[in-house]
């Protein structure tokens, strides 16, 4: 199990990123809310980390501390939550939203999400609100934050700042159209990617 990685960022491309351990280039995806937290880009980061063994592939995934790793985990043993739905949902909502939402049994809020119907809702509600009464305040982030967060390694032009904010939204689960329609409805002039993906995953709940 691969529980931590702590080296050099050298590519950001949400929702994943490159960092440099030794000379071994590690490829980590991330939910958006830890992705938001990352130093810019050469800069020294420690990320928790989720290894998942696949017939077809070797994943991981990041985390910005051990509370929204441990909850990770709890999501992905929910029935029929896998971890591309777990990285979606942590990425609409940050984990005290989300345990918030759970212990209120508030299915509204979770249904706002791309992929969680109300079905899915409710049995997240059932399976995890037990589960997750154990996490409590989250634990100390290990990414240093940066003032060049949402710079990335150079300022992009409007167009490449869009796709790429579109692209990342069609990998967390939203479909294109959607992904297109809530890029438009947010994007300013003068926005970075990041920028651009954090509202618009405002937008969408």
């Amino acid at each position: 199990m691969i529980g931590r990685i702590q080296g050099t960022l050298i590519e950001k491309q949400p929702p994943e990123v490159l960092i440099d351990v030794g000379g071994v280039g590690y490829e980590i995806q991330m939910p958006m809310t830890s992705f938001y937290q990352l130093p810019a880009v050469g800069e020294s980061v420690t990320v928790f980390t989720h290894f998942v063994v696949r017939e077809d592939a070797q994943l991981l995934f990041g985390f910005a501390d051990k509370m929204e790793r441990g909850l990770f985990r709890e999501l992905i043993k929910a029935n029929g939550v896998g971890p591309k739905l777990g990285l979606t949902i942590l990425s609409g909502m940050s984990a005290p939203q989300f345990l918030t939402s759970v212990q209120n049994e508030d299915v509204s809020a979770l249904v706002s999400l791309p992929g969680i119907g109300k079905k899915t809702a409710e049995r997240l509600v059932v399976e995890l609100k037990d589960r997750l009464a154990k996490f409590g305040k989250s634990e100390s982030v290990s990414l240093p934050v940066s003032a060049d967060n949402l710079s990335g390694q150079t300022i992009v032009a409007v167009n490449d700042a869009r796709e790429e904010a579109q692209s990342a939204l069609v990998a967390l689960g939203y479909k294109p159209a959607q992904a297109s329609k809530l890029v438009s409805s947010v994007y300013q002039d003068g926005m970075e990617s990041e920028a651009v993906i954090r509202e618009a995953l405002k937008a969408a709940i």
